[in-house]
């Protein structure tokens, strides 16, 4: 599996970014799908993660209320709709996958990752 990531770019704090990631790979559908981040100095951390299904996403406390995680499987792709952002929301994002049904919010539990996309939040 192969993931891009894009949609990051500079705005304001309150502002909105969606974040698409595109997946190669005939298993996307099977796979459990999530957003990290990494900051400056910092360690990636859990941002969102939603199930092969769809259902029951999952969100870090940080940006619950904030952040909409979705997929579509026909497109092989996952979003990240961020809305509300804030400086802290600065940071490099990652979409990553696992071959897996169940959710985890662990870096090491997820076997594919993108790039990364920058987004940063102007206070």
């Amino acid at each position: 599996v192969q993931l891009q990531a894009c949609g990051g770019g500079l705005v304001q704090a309150g502002g909105s970014l969606r974040l698409s990631c595109a997946a190669s790979g005939r298993t996307f559908s099977s796979n459990v799908m999530a957003w990290f981040r990494q900051a400056p100095g910092k360690e990636r951390e859990f941002v969102s993660a939603i199930s092969n299904s769809g259902g029951t996403p999952v969100y870090a406390d940080s940006v619950k209320g904030r952040f909409a995680i979705s997929r579509d499987n026909p497109k092989n792709t996952v979003y990240l709709q961020m809305n509300s952002l804030k400086p802290e929301d600065t940071a490099v994002y990652f979409c990553a996958a696992r071959r897996a049904t169940v959710i985890n919010r662990s870096v090491r539990a997820y076997e594919y990752w993108g790039q990364g996309t920058q987004v940063t939040v102007s206070s």
